[in-house]
C-alpha cells in the first residue's frame, strides 16, 4: 500500500485546489467592495442567497433528489449559523473597523480553533503535547498581529472580539457537521444546497430590515457580492468536497494555508491597504501553530 497520490488524480483536483484558495483569499476583498453599498447583514445574507442559488443550479443539473429528513434539516440549520449567518455578520462587521488582511491572518486561526473545539467540546480526538504546543503557538501569533507593533495605536477591540467569535464558530462548525451531518452518506452538493439555503432563510427578515445601506452602488461592488456569493459561498463548497474526494482530506484542508497569501496580496494591491512588519511575523507563526494542531508538523516526540 502507497500514500503518494496518483499523478493522474493529482492533476484532476489541482486546477479546483487552486480555485478555491484564490476564491477565498479574495472574499475578503470581495467583503471589502460589498461593504461600500451592503451592511455587513446585507452580505451575509446576499453571498448565501447567490451562493444557494449556484448551489440550486447545480443541484437540478444533477438530477440530485431532495431527502425529507427534518433532523437532518435541523443539524444543516445548526450548521449554517456557525458556518454562514454568524461568520458572515462578524467577518463583514469586524472589515468596517479593520483592514481585510488582518481580517485573512485572524480567518487562518480557524484550524487551531476547530481543534481547540474538537478537544475541549466534542473530545472525539487525543490531545497531545505538539497540539497544546500548537494551540499555544497560534494564540501567540494572534497577540503578536493584534498588540505588536503599528497596529497597536489604530487597532479596533470590537473588531477582533467580532474575528476571534467568528472563528470559534468556525471552529464549531467542522466537527458538529462530521459528528450530526456527514456520516448520513449523502452527496455533498444536497447537503450544501440545504445548508446555505437554510441559511438565506434564517438572514431574510434581517436583510429585509436593514441590509442595504446605498441604492447606488458601483459595479465593482456588485460584481463582488456576486462573486462572493456564487464562487466564495457556492462553488467553493462543491470544490471542496471534490478536493477532499481525489486528495484526501489532510492535503484538501492545506489550502486554508493559501487564502491569507492570497488576501495579503490583493489587500496591498488592489485596496492600498499598508501592511506592518508584525501581521506576516504573527500570521506566520498562526500557520505553523496550525499545522502542529492539526498533526501536520511535529516538533516533540510522541
Amino acid at each position: 500500500m502507497t500514500n503518494s497520490l496518483n499523478p493522474q488524480r493529482s492533476q484532476n483536483w489541482l486546477p479546483t485546489y487552486i480555485a478555491l484558495g484564490i476564491v477565498w483569499g479574495a472574499s475578503f476583498l470581495f467583503i471589502e467592495k460589498s461593504l461600500t453599498f451592503l451592511t455587513p447583514v446585507g452580505v451575509a445574507f446576499l453571498r448565501c442567497f447567490f451562493g444557494a442559488g449556484s448551489l440550486w443550479c447545480v443541484l437540478l443539473y444533477k438530477r440530485i433528489p431532495i431527502v425529507r429528513d427534518w433532523k437532518l434539516y435541523f443539524h444543516l440549520w445548526v450548521v449554517g449559523l456557525f458556518l454562514n449567518v454568524f461568520p458572515g455578520i462578524l467577518f463583514a462587521f469586524a472589515q468596517e473597523r479593520v483592514s481585510s488582511i488582518l481580517a485573512s491572518i485572524m480567518n487562518a486561526f480557524t484550524p487551531i480553533m476547530s481543534v481547540l473545539m474538537i478537544l475541549v467540546i466534542f473530545r472525539t480526538e487525543r490531545l497531545t503535547i505538539n497540539r497544546i504546543f500548537g494551540i499555544v503557538l497560534g494564540f501567540l501569533g494572534v497577540l503578536i498581529v493584534l498588540v505588536v507593533g503599528q497596529s497597536l495605536g489604530n487597532f479596533s477591540w470590537s473588531a477582533f472580539g467580532a474575528l476571534l467569535l467568528a472563528v470559534t464558530c468556525y471552529g464549531i462548525s467542522f466537527p458538529y457537521s462530521s459528528k450530526f451531518v456527514m456520516n448520513r452518506n449523502l452527496k455533498s452538493e444536497l447537503l450544501a444546497t440545504i445548508q446555505v439555503t437554510l441559511s438565506a432563510a434564517t438572514l431574510l427578515p434581517f436583510f429585509i430590515y436593514h441590509g442595504v445601506d446605498s441604492y447606488r452602488p458601483s459595479a465593482s461592488a456588485i460584481f463582488s457580492i456576486l462573486a462572493l456569493g456564487i464562487f466564495g459561498t457556492g462553488f467553493a463548497y462543491i470544490w471542496n468536497f471534490r478536493n477532499v474526494a481525489l486528495a484526501g482530506a489532510s492535503i484538501a484542508s492545506t489550502v486554508t494555508y493559501i487564502t491569507p497569501l492570497v488576501a495579503v496580496v490583493l489587500g496591498l494591491l488592489l485596496l492600498g491597504e499598508p501592511l506592518t512588519w508584525n501581521e506576516p511575523v504573527g500570521g506566520l507563526i498562526v500557520l505553523v501553530g496550525s499545522a502542529l494542531a492539526q498533526g501536520r508538523l511535529k516538533v516533540f516526540k510522541e
